[in-house]
């Protein structure tokens, strides 16, 4: 059996291309567990990609010979921080870019341009007194499996954008994610009150390191991720 992966024009990040988060939770479910994927190049809309087991426990995506990203099984290494209230996470939104603002506008995860039950809306603003950046989130029913549940490329995608704010400061400039490692412990249902945060863990010439996490209201951890993003 061949594997591929189509990813619809929906789930872009930059207009032409697809949400490095979302890819990333495509390919990262080739494998258990904690997985690391690196992203090599722009993953391409509405066209087929291979998936291919190398055979040494890496999974590549593939459009034709180039290898669009790899998947490993991969090591987390980060101190999730407290989250804020879901309440605290919404006043965080109000802190968000603005449409002109914002360097991906349609982007399915962050982008200012998408609407409900279109993209995922989150809007990750700086927290007051805390270094971190937040948005409440509620997934809505486009994004699940058949028991309510949401699917887990979207929680991939929802650690996504939040380590691009935390990094980027006051600054508003293109940005893009390197590679991502994740590891789901509970995927929400919908409807649920989520809290998505992100915040900076180190940075080196044009590469920033960034933590990310998703939380329940009541503050219980979800998800997680380090990412690698490099400005452009």
């Amino acid at each position: 059996m061949i594997d591929t992966i189509l990813i619809k024009k929906r789930f872009c990040g930059p207009p032409d291309s697809g949400n490095g988060g979302y890819v990333c939770g495509m390919l990262a479910q080739f494998l258990d567990g904690i997985v690391e994927v690196r992203l090599m190049k722009p993953p391409p809309l509405e066209k087929p990609l291979l998936v291919e087991h190398t055979g040494d426990g890496r999974v590549q995506l593939k459009n034709g010979d180039a290898v669009i990203a790899e998947a490993r099984k991969g090591r987390l290494d980060i101190e999730t921080p407290d989250p804020p209230s879901f309440e605290e996470a919404r006043e965080a939104m109000t802190h968000y870019v603005s449409e002109d603002e914002h360097f991906f506008p349609t982007c399915f995860v962050c982008g200012p341009a998408r609407r409900e039950k279109d993209g995922l809306r989150i809007f990750p603003g700086r927290v007051p007194d805390r270094l971190m950046v937040a948005s409440a989130w509620v997934p809505d029913e486009t994004l699940s499996d058949v028991h309510g549940v949401v699917r887990p490329e979207f929680v991939w995608a929802s650690l996504d954008c939040p380590g691009a704010f935390a990094v980027l400061g006051t600054g508003i400039r293109p940005i893009v994610l390197g590679s991502i490692t994740a590891e789901i412990l509970k995927r929400p249902t919908v409807g649920e009150n989520c809290i998505a945060v992100g915040w900076e863990i180190a940075s080196e010439g044009r590469k920033r390191f960034a933590g990310t996490a998703l939380f329940s209201e009541t503050g219980s951890p979800l998800a997680r991720a380090r990412a690698i993003w490099f400005e452009i």
